[in-house]
């Protein structure tokens, strides 16, 4: 496996990137991840995706938005436009890059799933797409907050009822996989490993059927 670090140029400032690539001499496809709300690319599981996806012949790359990790800017002046037009930027970025043949895929956790899906349902090619705890909307986002009424029990509950809705919107092919007990941030190495497994199945599955 092999690991390159890139700066994405923005029109003020960049994008922190590492690709993670097979060792295999071929072109192969690519997948973009997209983290969540104060996170940053360089979380376990997006250290593990750089080691899992490449093990099965695909790219990965990961990136911080602007405003967290190693990129420029400050995440409280960012906007979910903004985090649109940063994976614009990736992509664009990646086109490039001798070793990937053109095929991309997005992963996104929690905010950057929400963001994922806005950047496929804008490209319309049908790029493929795993989000994890994605929510269906931002209606709750700007309330902030402790809510002290609200337990663990509450709030698997919602999510699970996100990604019904979110399922219930996506358009065929899609499959919903629901890891019973996990939390928002996957912190149980097996769900995160489970999570990892089925991502790695559906985008193999998904660019067999566009070679």
């Amino acid at each position: 496996m092999q690991a390159e670090r890139h700066q994405v140029p923005l029109r003020a400032g960049s994008l922190a990137l590492a690709l993670h690539l097979p060792d295999a001499a071929e072109r192969m496809p690519c997948v973009i991840a997209c983290h969540g709300l104060s996170a940053s690319k360089d979380s376990d599981k997006y250290l593990l995706l750089g080691a899992a996806l490449p093990r099965a012949g695909l790219a990965l790359a990961r990136f911080d938005f602007r405003g967290c990790g190693e990129s420029t800017g400050r995440e409280d002046e960012t906007t979910v436009g903004t985090r649109i037009d940063d994976v614009r930027a990736v992509l664009e970025f990646l086109g490039a890059h001798g070793r990937l043949d053109g095929r991309f895929g997005l992963l996104g956790s929690s905010l950057g799933g929400f963001v994922a899906l806005h950047v496929a349902a804008e490209r319309g090619d049908a790029i493929p797409v795993v989000t994890w705890n994605a929510p269906a909307d931002l209606e709750d986002l700007g309330e902030g907050g402790e809510h002290p009424g609200i337990g663990m029990p509450f709030l698997l509950e919602l999510a699970t009822e996100h990604g019904l809705l979110l399922h219930g919107r996506a358009a065929p092919p899609c499959d919903l996989a629901i890891l019973p007990g996990a939390d928002h941030r996957l912190t149980d190495p097996e769900h995160r490993r489970e999570a990892v497994a089925r991502s790695i199945e559906w985008f193999q599955r998904c660019f067999k059927e566009t070679p």
